[in-house]
């Protein structure tokens, strides 16, 4: 690779790095994670970056945090092609690959309006049963109504 085509980014001591997030997603990433930009930690954020494997990526490198599985969870739903890597010292010391869980619950809402889960009554958290991984097809638990990847990332615009 020439030098004028290296990314610029450096690398960060303690933290997480997102890797292989869908072009164009990594706000997304940092909506569901809560962060603002406030918090005071250091982020960086390149989107539409070259890719062999992807065409074009986006990278988030969040330095001082660890992500819980609830956070890597909703990560998936995003993006089901991204990786995480735990830094500690400079090095990788763990990398996965996110995967869509088998049961989804309380991360995202039923499209049915007049799902229980919907009803201010009724304290039902909503459950979705994972049906297909590609392309990404959820089921609600309780009224049946199907969720797209395209219905999924509108609920975090």
């Amino acid at each position: 690779m020439k030098e004028e085509e290296k990314l610029i980014v450096r690398r960060i001591k303690e933290g997480t790095v997102i890797d292989h997030i869908s072009p164009g997603s990594s706000l997304n990433v940092l909506k569901v994670l809560g962060i603002t930009g406030e918090e005071g930690m250091t982020v960086a954020l390149v989107m539409n970056v070259p890719s062999r494997k992807m065409g074009k990526k986006d990278i988030v490198k969040i330095e001082g945090r660890e992500l819980t599985q609830d956070q890597v969870d909703k990560i998936a739903l995003i993006s089901p092609d991204a990786t995480i890597n735990i830094v500690r010292d400079y090095r990788v010391v763990e990398k996965r690959k996110v995967s869509v869980p088998e049961v989804i619950r309380g991360i995202i809402r039923c499209p049915n309006p007049m799902c229980i889960t919907n009803q201010q009554r009724e304290a039902v958290i909503p459950t979705f049963r994972r049906i297909s991984d590609s392309p990404l097809v959820l089921r609600c638990e309780y009224c049946g109504a199907i969720l797209e990847r395209k219905d999924i990332l509108d609920q975090f615009r």
